[in-house]
């Protein structure tokens, strides 16, 4: 079977197209898209497709109907007008360190248009200057303008809770958006795009009639590659990288289900797969932690420490929508950005209560970012987890035999008890259970083991429960005491009542810690 050509790295549609790469064709919602409003706002997760869809509205309003043929968009579009168009990615003026340098990124990101509609002595700030491009753009050709940012929150992410910095960085982007609004007339169309949800009052104060489609049905897949796509689409695709890695089609397809799908972007919506992470398994033939591979965002992990957010309890969140579609800058907490990051996604939603539950997506997701908080929680490598016994804890889970999980696990905690920032974050935990109960909940995910931790039952809180498809582990930590007592309580508060219908073995573990040589010292088994 002939390899195809994929688009890895690769944002630009009328390239993709030229070269005959792979393309699923979404430009029947991109023609939709732009001919909804005027002034658009969507938000999605990095590496989720927003670059190319700014890029294919770039060419659709530069009426480049020769790259669209064959596609969705021409049982629409019958005029192909073409616009002139200012495409600004943002991506480029990120890590400023005050309004001064700010500025200076941003003029540079005008100054090619500036070089093709000229430029004024008076136009010294972004604003002016994107202002007079507008005027002259519209008047040099005498059709309205198309305005489209890509990544326009890139400069303030990386100054969240830097008050002094993110006040200055937020002036100078009011500076840059202030002509959107002023030079309205002069405007076909306005999309702005990035990963979160600044608020409009802050940023877009002066784009009163802004269309926030974040959380649209009708755009709910625009980013993305929904089942359906996959299926036929990138049928080839998955017949190859079966063949490839010695698996049936059903059994790949399921595998690729399992590892990318699972993101939902409003209620009652389709899911849709991580559209980057699919191509690259295509491309590499292999089913890795893709969206990882430039490790998880420092922004994110400063924002979690900065809330001291329990990371064990992002499995199932029931919130209403006002608890995470809400301005990045106002959050009280973690959870509007976990989600606007695509860290946690829409799972369901009880139309009656108003109520979202929100969850981590898929394996990826669960196994890349718990490798990423592993350090920051812990002190403990990814990398060396990895090494040090990774591979037999899971053949002893996979066997179901917890005895010899929790051996190893002995052994290698046992085997770093002089890692500083390991004894350095257990000397700072709140309890030692809780930080053993991080450090177990890190470890079996980052292994794709579903596990839950804290657990409401009638008659109080199991400590940790762990999933495996014959068997149900309830875990209750110690850090002084002994295991039995451990048992004991598991027993004497029924924890194992709830899952007895569950049709699988239940496995009782008490567990206890020694705090002097940081690791277990003792566990049984009922």
């Amino acid at each position: 079977m002939t390899a195809r050509k994929y688009p890895v790295g690769i944002q630009t549609f009328s390239r993709m197209i030229r070269e005959g790469m792979v393309y699923v064709d979404k430009t029947d919602l991109v023609w939709q898209l732009a001919h909804y409003g005027t002034f658009i706002f969507l938000s999605r997760p990095r590496r989720f497709g927003k670059s190319l869809l700014t890029s294919t509205l770039e060419s659709y309003f530069q009426g480049e109907r020769e790259m669209f043929e064959g596609l969705k968009i021409m049982e629409f579009e019958k005029e192909w007008a073409e616009y002139p168009v200012l495409r600004l990615d943002l991506s480029s003026a990120k890590n400023a360190v005050d309004m001064t340098e700010l500025r200076r990124k941003l003029l540079l990101i005008l100054e090619p248009y500036q070089k093709l509609y000229g430029s004024s002595q008076t136009e010294v700030a972004p604003g002016e200057v994107l202002s007079g491009l507008i005027m002259r753009a519209a008047e040099q050709t005498g059709k309205q303008v198309v305005v489209i940012v890509d990544e326009y929150d890139a400069p303030l992410l990386e100054a969240l809770h830097e008050q002094d910095r993110l006040d200055d960085i937020r002036r100078a982007m009011q500076e840059l958006y202030q002509p959107l609004k002023a030079n309205e007339r002069y405007i076909k169309f306005c999309f702005i795009t990035g990963i979160t949800k600044f608020s409009q009052l802050s940023i877009f104060s002066t784009i009163n009639n802004l269309m926030n489609v974040t959380m649209d049905s009708a755009f709910a897949t625009i980013c993305g590659i929904t089942e359906r796509e996959l299926t036929t689409a990138l049928k080839q695709d998955i017949e190859r990288l079966a063949e490839l890695n010695e698996m049936t089609y059903d059994e790949m397809h399921q595998a690729l289900k399992l590892k990318y799908d699972g993101y939902h972007f409003t209620k009652n919506s389709e899911e849709v797969y991580n559209p980057f992470s699919l191509i690259k398994a295509f491309q590499q033939h292999e089913l890795s932690n893709w969206w990882f591979e430039s490790g998880t965002p420092s922004f994110l992990i400063r924002q979690l420490k900065h809330f001291d957010t329990d990371i064990t309890s992002l499995d199932r969140l029931e919130v209403p929508a006002s608890a995470f579609d809400q301005p990045t800058e106002n959050m009280v907490d973690a959870l509007p950005l976990l989600y606007q990051s695509g860290y946690l996604t829409i799972k369901d939603y009880d139309r009656e209560g108003q109520i979202y539950t929100l969850s981590i997506p898929n394996q990826e997701v669960r196994s890349g970012y718990a490798e990423g908080l592993l350090p920051a929680y812990t002190g403990l490598s990814g990398g060396s987890v990895q090494a040090g016994f990774a591979l037999k804890f899971w053949r002893a889970l996979k066997k179901n035999d917890i005895d010899l999980a929790m051996c190893e696990m002995q052994s290698y905690l046992a085997g770093i008890p002089y890692v500083e920032g390991f004894k350095k974050k257990l000397e700072d935990a709140a309890t030692a259970e809780g930080f053993y109960e991080y450090t177990l909940y890190l470890i079996f995910s980052m292994l794709n083991v579903y596990v839950r931790t804290q657990v409401k039952t009638s008659s109080g809180r199991i400590d940790m429960v762990v999933d495996m498809p014959d068997v149900i582990y309830i875990f209750e930590l110690k850090k002084s005491g002994t295991s039995a007592k451990a048992l004991e309580q598991i027993n004497q508060k029924g924890y194992a009542i709830p899952f007895e219908t569950d049709g699988r073995k239940i496995v009782k573990v008490g567990v206890t810690f020694d705090a002097n040589t940081r690791t277990i010292s003792d566990w049984q088994l009922a």
